[in-house]
Parts: C-alpha cells; sequence; structure tokens
C-alpha cells in the first residue's frame, strides 16, 4: 500500500506543478495585459487548487503510515511536510481571495502572487528533498 501511494505521491507532483505553472502563466499574462478574468481562468485555478489537495491528503496518508516516520528522518517529518502544507495554504488562499477582487487585473495579480510563492516552495521542497536523498531525482519518479 506504502509503494502505491508514494509512487502516485511522486507522480502526481508532475499533475500539480504543470497546472501551477500554466496558471501562472495564464495570470501574469491576464494582470500585466489587463485581460478580463475569464470562466476558463477561473477553471484552470480550481483544477490547479484540487490537484494541490490530493497531493496534499496522499501526502499525508503516506505521513502517517511511512517507515519513514518511525525512522525518525527530520527532513521528511517536518520540512517537506511543513513546506508542502504552506503551499496548499497558498493556493487555497490565492484562489479564495481572487474572487474577491473586483476586476480582471486584481483577480489575475492575487492568482499570480500565491500561485507563484506556492510554486516557488514546491520547488524549493522537492530540490531539498534531492539533497536528503541522492536516490531522488526532481524529474525521476521514485
Amino acid at each position: 500500500m506504502y509503494q502505491i501511494l508514494r509512487s502516485a505521491h511522486s507522480g502526481w507532483r508532475y499533475v500539480v506543478l504543470i497546472l501551477l505553472v500554466l496558471a501562472l502563466i495564464q495570470a501574469l499574462a491576464g494582470w500585466f495585459g489587463k485581460k478580463p478574468y475569464t470562466e476558463g481562468n477561473r477553471k484552470l485555478n480550481v483544477f490547479a487548487l484540487i490537484a494541490t489537495h490530493i497531493q496534499i491528503l496522499v501526502g499525508l496518508v503516506m505521513y502517517f503510515i511511512s517507515p519513514l516516520v518511525e525512522a525518525g528522518i527530520r527532513y521528511w517529518k517536518m520540512e517537506h511536510i511543513g513546506m508542502m502544507i504552506f503551499a496548499a495554504i497558498l493556493v487555497t488562499v490565492g484562489n479564495a481571495r481572487s474572487k474577491r477582487g473586483d476586476d480582471g487585473a486584481a483577480k489575475h495579480r492575487t492568482i499570480a502572487i500565491y500561485f507563484g510563492l506556492a510554486l516557488i516552495v514546491i520547488v524549493a521542497a522537492i530540490l531539498a528533498m534531492t539533497k536528503v536523498d541522492p536516490t531522488r531525482s526532481f524529474f525521476g519518479i521514485s
């Protein structure tokens, strides 16, 4: 069970990264291009939010059934889970705040800032993972 969840969690990160990058690019183009906030923008942001939440749920299940937690590896117990929960909070807050924006540029700006920060945190956590465990790679599914 743990190996299945680990593979799913490791592979699903690409879905999350792709959706966040697409949402960020779209938000930056809308913000700087003064474009209206469309239903397509909203749907992409919601898909990124849902993918992030699925990733967090799978990660939390793994956290509680993982042999690494029992082994006491600090990175997995503290940094990885903390950074990823923080990134999910940024995505959630960004999506919620974008709904309250008055115009399209404000909504795009909110998404760009929050999703961009979340993306930075996620990439930093993945890079830290590759330093803690050299058998893993950023692009390789482990």
